[in-house]
């Protein structure tokens, strides 16, 4: 197995520990995943989730809060549909990361990550 889709698997196994109504940034995944300083490779993995795996792709953010797409694309308006079906609170493209940051304990970690 390449290191790119290890890689891959470890930030969607992350992904999938955001509980509902919770958000996280690129760079926060991408160091819970024993990866730092590589947020844009957990970018690049939600681009590249392979059909029929599921991953919450609309609870990554940016650092801002900022959704990664255009206001009013497509694509924004399907990753704010989604987080309000979570009951997350998004404005003008943006959510209040003070309210909805994830912020797992260790047992959080240490049980639900698989790798």
């Amino acid at each position: 197995m390449s290191q790119t889709l290890v890689a891959y698997k470890k930030i969607w196994a992350t992904v999938d520990l955001i509980p509902k109504g919770k958000v996280a940034s690129y760079g926060q995944i991408a160091d819970l995943a024993g990866l730092p300083g590589r947020a844009r490779l957990v970018g690049k993995s939600l681009g590249h989730v392979p059909k029929g795996r599921k991953v919450a792709w609309h609870k990554v953010l940016r650092s801002s809060g900022q959704l990664a797409f255009p206001k009013g694309s497509e694509q924004a308006l399907l990753q704010t549909g989604l987080l309000q079906e979570d009951d997350v609170v998004v404005l003008n493209n943006r959510v209040k990361l003070s309210e909805f940051q994830w912020h797992p304990d260790l047992g959080e970690l240490l049980f639900g990550l698989k790798y």
